[in-house]
């Protein structure tokens, strides 16, 4: 698990659109980096949303916004545009992410176990140094208190 003050892996990705993003080359400013369970979901597709609705303001804030999580390429292609998200989306479909940032673990749903992504935001410093993290993130508000806590650092 990355600490607070830790740097940060230098990750890449696919992205919705076919490209690569690199972590490396978001240095200089601030990443909210968000790990979300599956595309076009009620929950995942409502803090989607909210950080759409906010995109202005964060960018203003000096923010990048990424998402990620273990759906296709073709599948984050198709919730951006149903979405009009403004913001790259990564396709972790062999968790090499997920796994760096320690959002997979253990879940039950209707008494069955499987390991599953936990709705979990990790703020990037422009430094590539690890500022905050939110895990078991609730969806209500969150988008919002990422950029209160942007607003303050």
């Amino acid at each position: 698990m990355i600490e607070i003050g830790a740097s940060v892996p230098d990750l890449q990705g696919t992205i919705q659109d076919a490209s690569t993003l690199r972590l490396r080359d978001l240095r200089g400013r601030h990443v909210a980096l968000y790990f979300y369970p599956k595309d076009n979901t009620a929950g995942c597709t409502r803090q989607a949303q909210d950080l759409r609705d906010l995109h202005a303001e964060l960018t203003r804030a000096g923010c990048v916004v990424v998402g990620v999580s273990r759906d296709s390429v073709a599948s984050h292609r198709r919730f951006a545009e149903k979405h009009a998200l403004p913001f790259a989306l990564v396709a972790d479909t062999d968790e090499t992410w997920c796994r760096a940032f320690d959002v997979i673990h253990e879940k039950t749903l209707y008494g069955r176990r499987y390991l599953g992504v936990v709705r979990s935001t990790f703020l990037i410093a422009p430094d590539g140094t690890l500022a905050a993290a939110w895990r078991n993130v609730k969806v209500p508000g969150h988008a919002a208190a990422v950029l209160d806590h942007l607003a303050r650092a």
